[in-house]
């Protein structure tokens, strides 16, 4: 099939690569051309594992294109995705200017009957919306038809969650239009789930929210497990036992973050408000998740009483392993206040240190080292669970630290290994490991 995919950020331009690798011819559109000459030498803008090799077998085998021009982008395609942003508005709402500009893009260049298929993440409704923009302006004798088809991918493994997914969910009005998209998909052999276009709008919001509140919900036991003596990590596996719960997302921690979680929360709560319906569930796993987010500072301070000169290593700076990406991650809150109150800081991450310096304070050091950040810290501060943060060597800290004070917000290293170093260590939900052993360093006035 001769598809377009319209925006190539993650969902559009892997959308766009897979589709090409599974035998369609794609072009992809974007309004950068800076970043449209990089896709067209095989280079993603993006870090996903996977897809820059993807991108140059697509574009050497001559299924893959990219340009910047919507008339050239649109001829003869068959299906049209939209997959261009949708941020988030002051009030938590969804702003789809983006979404609009497409749709009226759509009507001026499209020249033949086409299925346009909204790939981003939009409120019920929406896919209504861009067909009366569409039709409002195109020409009578073309046909467009319109299908929801939401994304479920993971930032870091986007590219193996499209070929592996769970379900592959279809919103249309028409049947022939359900039979063409489940047509396209069909190499993917993925099961596929057919539904109104205004319920599968309401899935992709639905199933982030559940998560999301599966995520603050361990965290709140994690809490109380701290208190108990308890550890949250056992208590997650004896959950996950149970088919009806599942271990997956029962990982305590620092709260969620990345582009979709905190966005889609939020807009959800503002759809429940749109028709009257106050959702206080989805507003207290948005509460927790904003104060989870300070219970590493608040255990540092608890530990150091006056960060002002203490030097701390900062390890993880991306809202999750395998991205560059630090939209709402923690690091920046985390890292922010503990800068505004003096603390020396150097920071590491092996790919998004250049986009944590246009976010993070101006005072923060960097590193390209675990090694060479920890050396001299005073603290070392787990942010972000990378493999090669979860692999240290536990004698690092000890032999290169001023003092082996450690705080895994992520919870990285087994206890028992733990126990049998001298380091003082602080997790989530789970005891503490030879706590105030350095005396040298402040404790906590009682």
């Amino acid at each position: 099939m001769k598809i377009s995919v319209v925006g190539t950020g993650y969902v559009g331009l892997v959308t766009g690569v897979c589709l090409a690798e599974i035998g369609h011819d794609v072009v992809c559109i974007d309004t950068d051309v800076q970043k449209i000459h990089k896709m067209r030498r095989g280079q993603s803008p993006i870090y996903e594992p996977g897809l820059d090799d993807l991108m140059t077998k697509n574009i050497q085998e001559g299924r893959l294109y990219f340009t910047n021009i919507h008339k050239e982008g649109f001829k003869d395609s068959e299906i049209i995705f939209i997959a261009v942003g949708t941020p988030q508005l002051p009030d938590g709402s969804a702003n789809l200017n983006f979404i609009e500009n497409v749709a009226q893009d759509i009507s001026t260049y499209v020249a033949n009957d086409a299925i346009v298929v909204t790939k981003s993440t939009v409120p019920v409704g929406t896919n209504y919306h861009i067909q009366k923009i569409i039709q409002r302006n195109i020409a009578d004798d073309i046909k467009i038809r319109i299908a929801s088809n939401p994304e479920f991918l993971r930032e870091g493994s986007a590219v193996q969650d499209t070929f592996n997914g769970d379900r592959i969910v279809i919103g249309t009005d028409d049947v022939e239009t359900a039979d063409i998209l489940e047509k396209m998909y069909a190499p993917l052999n993925i099961p596929v789930f057919k539904t109104d276009i205004s319920s599968s709008e309401m899935i992709k919001y639905a199933s982030n929210a559940f998560l999301a509140t599966k995520i603050s919900f361990i965290n709140e036991i994690s809490n109380i497990c701290e208190k108990l003596g308890a550890n949250v990590e056992d208590v997650a596996n004896g959950m996950g036992y149970d088919k009806r719960i599942g271990r997956n997302f029962l990982n305590a921690g620092i709260g969620y973050g990345g582009s979709c979680f905190p966005k889609d929360t939020q807009a959800l709560v503002q759809i429940a408000g749109g028709v009257e319906h106050d959702f206080k569930l989805l507003k207290s796993v948005i509460e927790v998740n904003n104060s989870q987010q300070k219970s590493l500072i608040e255990k540092i301070k608890h530990r150091v009483q006056n960060v002002k000169n203490i030097k701390i290593a900062a390890l993880g700076l991306a809202f999750k392993p395998n991205t560059d990406d630090m939209r709402e991650a923690a690091s920046i809150p985390i890292l922010s206040s503990l800068a505004e109150e003096g603390a020396l800081i150097t920071a590491y991450d092996p790919i998004a240190i250049e986009n944590a310096m246009d976010i993070l304070p101006s005072n923060i050091q960097y590193s390209n080292s675990i090694k060479k950040t920890l050396e001299g810290a005073d603290i070392a501060l787990i942010v972000t669970e990378w493999d090669e943060v979860k692999s240290i060597d536990l004698n690092v800290f000890k032999n290169l630290m001023n003092t082996p004070i450690v705080f895994d917000g992520r919870n990285c290293f087994d206890l028992d290994l733990i126990e049998e170093s001298d380091i003082e260590y602080y997790s989530m939900g789970r005891k503490t490991i030879n706590p105030y052993k350095y005396t040298h360093i402040q404790q906590p006035t009682f």
